[in-house]
């Protein structure tokens, strides 16, 4: 039921950027162009390619995929004393904030959960908030703490988990 429930997400998401594409293609071209110029100055470019921590027994690989309206990507939470997590991930960035659905699996059952990270300086910075009664999304995404003390900074994919 939750992968129907993934499978539906992403199809609605795709929907919608290709919504707001077709809406996009009426404007006159140099407004496009001016709008995509204060996009890249206005917040960090995120890159497909691999975010990594590793320290102090602990390790977490985020492997993105694919950056367009939608990014798309492998998540891995190797943490220490704790379940491996291994999953994907699909979200959105806006404002330097990446944010998303993370449909992982741990001791064999499947779960989702919304998370986000804060690009910055090549790094991305895990959030974190006040949860919903589902404990499955946060209640506030505007109040997101980005204080994370395991930073994923970009590298070489070739490292395995």
């Amino acid at each position: 039921m939750k992968k129907i429930a993934f499978v539906f997400f992403l199809i609605i998401l795709a929907v919608n950027c290709k919504t707001k594409e077709e809406k996009n293609s009426s404007e006159p071209e140099i407004s496009t162009e001016m709008t995509e110029e204060k996009m890249e100055t206005s917040s960090p470019i995120l890159e497909t390619g691999c975010y990594i921590y590793e320290a102090n027994g602990n390790k977490i690989r985020f492997e993105i995929t694919a950056v367009s309206e939608t990014v798309l990507g492998n998540l891995d939470y190797a943490l220490k004393e704790k379940d491996a997590n291994t999953g994907t991930f699909a979200g959105v960035l806006k404002d330097s904030i990446l944010i998303g659905s993370y449909t992982f699996v741990s001791e064999g059952m499947e779960s989702t959960r919304e998370i986000a990270f804060l690009l910055k300086n090549d790094q991305l910075i895990e959030g974190y908030g006040e949860l919903d009664e589902t404990g499955t999304a946060f209640k506030d995404k505007n109040a997101l703490s980005f204080s994370s003390s395991m930073p994923l900074s970009k590298t070489d994919c070739d490292s395995e988990m």
